[in-house]
């Protein structure tokens, strides 16, 4: 069945067998291309048939799907022109693992973040609108993303507005399915048939007729009414909102789907379809494993064994080192936002569940939260990826550091990320964190650094992050912990050509060529800075005063980040030292391997070495 589609107007020739079919053939392109490429498989496999019946019902383009996230638009992709490209998935210069607009006019949204749907979705159904235009609207949200305050929020003013829009949400908790069971079904096929809303309109008008009680007996109707479908209906939430809520339904039976889908269409006003799934439907070791199966590297499909065995991660080196550190401190306590796993701290939830908070996808709320407890004489510890930390931008600055509270930050996935591309790089956390009064930044270049980072900041009065990479630690030893002064560098290497000063790890990368530069006799020193703010000013107004080179090193944009910090200083001081600075260049850095990207931007060891021969054969 596959071989026949280009396009969706193809899926729309099929018969319902063929439908069918398809469905298992796209499970095993997905797991195929997911096995080799990596990527979200669990969620893309729990919504095959909900995507085919998506686009049985609408016109894609003309009609806007938009999906929240979009880590489950693989079947879209493959039925909306990609299915050759596909094969490309999440590697240097293929496809997105994420809805793209410019990728394909399907992509009505690009997306990569949580709880962003209904908003889009909003406001393309406000444009329409204001255009004369005649299209449908559909948001594809998943119950995780409800937990995020910007879909209660979209879902609080289309409730208002009234204007037409359609919002799916994909339930993949199965105990809600469980719970609810053949009696919500049947009371869904009542509310979805046309006759019923029809029926009752005409009853309306019929009582409203006899003389003085119809009035009274309609509102007495309509409060027996209400209070039925609190104790029957689970979707009253959405109905209080102003939505019509038609569900829950069978998210694998695309018969059901197409039609409760279809009779959505005919709806005056917002409507929720509540569709029940099973993430990573087809796949048994992802459906006993959905979490596992969630975000996935290379594996063998015959045991969902990883390719390459997982080395430790700095990820995992922290999440180890809070529990050790958390054994003597009761005040300590560890939030994070639907990434518990993600972020480590999921060691910390197994040692100490009492002091462990998973908030769910909401930044703003974590930060806010911590900073309550932090009032409270309590050491909190927000562990959040460097992309989504942006969401609590506010948060951190009125909440946090104009109070001066000892929150600490733990920025996970900070830098290049890889394959999740420009959505989920996180590059700009040096820049947009720098800015904030009162606020410690520091950059661990290894993971034993890593420990005294965090021992440092569990230990320091006031507010203070620190960032690492994704992947694997350098791999150097570990030793004791030790409180490491605020703002001091650390000399690597001496040197008598010049400088490099640097964080994090394309330091690492940036030492390796300046020893290798050694044999060709020219002399680098290397300095790790540690802290981006504040700076060792003593320590760099020594080399500055040297009025040679100094090249700075960062994996962060250019822009406001550590090299700019450094460019600051000098001129406050008024050094003369000719400052270059590597990092990332004012864009979006493509998707692919971690250092692939990091070439591209001239960040790994060889393009170091390469740049700063360019600069010293030139003296």
């Amino acid at each position: 069945m596959l071989e026949r589609i280009s396009s969706p107007e193809d899926l729309k020739k099929l018969n319902f067998s063929e439908v069918v079919a398809l469905a298992r053939e796209l499970r095993e392109y997905i797991i195929t291309v997911a096995s080799q490429n990596g990527g979200h498989l669990a969620p893309s496999l729990g919504v095959i048939e909900l995507t085919l019946a998506l686009h049985l019902v609408f016109e894609a383009p003309k009609d806007k799907i938009i999906w929240d996230v979009g880590h489950q638009a693989y079947a879209h992709k493959i039925l909306t022109g990609r299915k050759k490209q596909f094969k490309t998935l999440r590697t240097f210069g293929g496809i997105s693992g994420f809805p793209k607009r410019e990728e394909s006019p399907y992509d009505s949204f690009g997306v990569g973040h949580s709880s962003t749907s209904i908003s889009a979705a909003l406001g393309m159904a406000l444009a329409r609108d204001l255009k004369g235009e005649n299209y449908e609207v559909v948001a594809v949200i998943g119950d995780g993303a409800l937990t995020g305050g910007m879909a209660f929020e979209a879902l609080n003013h289309a409730g208002h507005l009234k204007t037409n829009l359609i919002v799916v949400v994909n339930d993949n908790e199965m105990s809600i399915a469980k719970n609810v069971g053949a009696l919500s079904s049947y009371l869904s096929r009542i509310r979805t048939d046309p006759k019923y809303s029809k029926g009752k309109d005409e009853l309306e008008a019929l009582i409203k007729k006899i003389p003085h009680i119809g009035p009274t007996m309609v509102k007495v109707g309509e409060r027996l009414k209400d209070s039925f479908k609190y104790l029957l209906v689970p979707g009253m939430i959405f109905e209080e909102l102003g939505f019509t809520y038609l569900g829950p339904i069978d998210g694998h039976n695309i018969k059901e789907m197409t039609e409760v889908l279809r009779r959505a269409k005919t709806y005056d006003g917002p409507v929720v379809i509540h569709v029940i799934t099973k993430k990573g439907k087809g796949y048994l070791l992802a459906e006993e494993n959905p979490d596992g199966f969630h975000g996935v590297g290379k594996f063998y499909v015959s045991t969902g064994e990883p390719v390459e065995a997982p080395k430790v991660s700095f990820t995992e080196v922290f999440g180890k080192a809070l529990v050790e550190l958390s054994e003597s401190r009761r005040d300590v306590v560890a939030i994070t936002a639907a990434m518990p796993t993600g972020t480590g701290l999921n060691y910390f939830a197994r040692h100490f569940p009492d002091r462990f908070y998973d908030v769910g996808i909401a930044e703003q709320h974590a930060v806010t939260m911590a900073a309550g407890m932090a009032c409270e004489g309590l050491k909190p510890v927000v562990a959040i990826y460097s992309t989504f930390l942006q969401r609590s931008f506010d948060q951190i600055i009125h909440d946090v550091c104009l109070q001066n509270l000892p929150v600490v930050f733990a920025i996970d996935r900070a830098g290049i990320v890889g394959e999740d591309g420009p959505t989920h790089h996180g590059i700009f956390d040096l820049s947009y964190l720098r800015l904030i009064p009162n606020l410690t930044l520091m950059v661990p270049r290894n993971e034993d650094m890593l420990r005294k980072m965090l021992y440092t900041a569990l230990n320091y009065p006031g507010p203070i992050a620190l960032r690492y990479p994704r992947g694997a630690a350098v791999g150097v030893k570990l030793t004791p912990y030790e409180e490491i002064p605020i703002g001091t560098g650390e000399v690597l290497k001496e040197g008598r050509d010049g400088f490099i000063v640097g964080v994090g790890r394309p330091l690492n990368y940036a030492l390796k060529a300046a020893q290798r530069l050694e044999n060709e006799g020219i002399s680098l020193g290397v300095i790790d800075a540690r802290f981006v703010k504040p700076l060792d000013e003593k320590l760099l107004e020594e080399i500055g005063r040297l009025k040679k080179p100094v090249i700075t090193v960062e994996e962060n944009v250019l822009a406001g980040g550590f090299g700019s910090a450094v460019n600051e200083l000098f001129q406050a001081k008024g050094l003369e030292s000719r400052v270059i600075n590597l990092g990332i260049a004012d864009e979006f850095p493509p998707q692919g391997k971690v250092e692939e990207v990091l070439n591209l931007y001239g960040l790994t060891e060889e393009k170091i070495y390469l740049k700063l021969q360019e600069i010293f054969s030139k003296r």
